[in-house]
């Protein structure tokens, strides 16, 4: 069968993702809400950013941010927050992050979302290593 470079590029267009404006701006808005709100001590707030998955492993709000704290100190200290690329992996959303920290180290972060009745929600995060310096 013989493809034109149409279709052919059809083809890829639609194998791409194709994220709308108001994902990717609903997806942001939560995780620069709960940065906010770890900004602001207020554990409540950020824990409501958490997915259900979330909420049931750590069960209170107060285990969420002691665990934040503790294994994600960049994150309640984020000074400058960036967004970088919304990727689909194996059928996931994950927004990458890049922050300044409050010593002024940049971190890189994927942020798993999902989508519930409520609206977006954190799944979870993974810390990345910093790409390597470009020449």
């Amino acid at each position: 069968m013989k493809h034109t470079l149409l279709t052919v590029l059809l083809m890829f267009g639609m194998a791409m993702p194709n994220f709308g404006v108001a994902q990717e701006a609903g997806i942001s808005a939560v995780i620069r809400d709960q940065f906010a709100d770890f900004a602001q001590a207020d554990v409540e707030g950020a824990f409501a950013h958490a997915s259900p998955g979330l909420r049931l492993r750590f069960g209170t709000a107060q285990r969420f941010g002691e665990m934040v704290q503790r294994g994600y100190p960049m994150v309640w200290s984020a000074k400058d927050v960036a967004f970088g690329p919304l990727r689909e992996i194996a059928g996931n959303l994950w927004q990458r992050v890049e922050l300044r920290d409050a010593a002024g180290q940049i971190h890189y972060l994927d942020y798993k979302m999902i989508e519930t009745a409520e609206g977006w929600k954190i799944d979870a995060v993974q810390l990345l290593e910093a790409p390597p310096p470009s020449v």
